[in-house]
């Protein structure tokens, strides 16, 4: 059956920068999508690195842009409802695919994804553009995604990295800090959803989020798929962005629509 957008989801997600969507993905699209991230698992990239310490007790694994070479990927990507619910939320005409993100916490891991943004570590201007964060796993509310409800509205954080807190991205100070979010909870609305098998969290790149670990007897494969709307423009920088796409400089200046093999339109149906 077609997946039918719930009323004042648009709405919402213009509004709170995040939204839950329940049953977004068929079984079948979910067994699909397992079966790519343990391939994904087994056949990790170049780009793949393990988030975690050394010490964790259990082990957080990311791998970015392997769609292509995954058809279960590729399939859930462009022939689930994901490009449809896309355009809707980004309010746009177009939807090309950017990339996809697996995010991996094996049972006892301790790491937590801390407080950031996606976009500033990209190499995308726009405002229209959408995550969605999929797991193929239940996901209980302490271990599941959570945001700053309005936190997309405009202004962007600096990014660091996530063990050392570097600025390796923007220069020190061009950029605004991010607000003690975790010192003061009462001075920022959160939103946060236990998800199952199915579910999706949609949440804009300029959303700040983070996550914590997950308990001994829990497993989170997560699956992210990121799509662009029409305004997005390729931003050149001068530094490594994550995840890179080398030699894109070369064929698309700054500024340009992001026209590129590896940014596909997607069929709107």
């Amino acid at each position: 059956m077609r997946y039918i957008l719930p009323p004042d989801t648009v709405h919402d997600y213009a509004r709170y920068g995040a939204v839950v969507l329940r049953g977004v993905l068929t079984p079948a699209e979910v067994a699909q999508l397992e079966r790519g991230i343990e391939h994904n698992l087994a056949h990790l990239s170049p780009l793949a690195l393990v988030a975690s310490q050394p010490d964790d007790p259990g082990r957080f694994v990311e791998d970015f842009c392997t769609w292509q070479h995954n058809p279960d990927y590729t399939a859930v990507m462009q022939h689930s409802a994901l490009p449809l619910v896309a355009a809707h939320l980004m309010q746009s005409d177009t939807v090309r695919i950017y990339h996809d993100h697996l995010l991996v916490k094996e049972p006892g891991t301790r790491q937590p994804t801390p407080w950031h943004q996606d976009q500033p570590y990209y190499n995308v201007a726009g405002r229209q553009n959408v995550s969605f964060w999929i797991p193929v796993d239940p996901v209980p509310l302490e271990s599941t995604l959570r945001f700053v409800a309005g936190s997309h509205a405009g202004t962007w954080y600096m990014p660091r990295t996530f063990r050392d807190q570097q600025a390796k991205w923007f220069p020190e100070g061009t950029l605004a800090e991010l607000p003690a979010i975790d010192a003061h909870p009462e001075k920022f609305e959160q939103l946060a959803w236990a998800l199952q098998p199915g579910d999706a969290v949609a949440f804009h790149m300029l959303a700040l989020h983070a996550s914590s670990g997950v308990g001994p007897g829990t497993r989170r494969r997560v699956f992210s798929a990121r799509y662009l709307g029409d305004d997005a423009r390729h931003a050149v920088r001068s530094w490594r962005t994550s995840p890179p796409f080398a030699g894109l400089a070369d064929r698309l200046p700054d500024g340009a629509v992001m026209d590129d093999a590896l940014f596909p339109k997607v069929a709107i149906k």
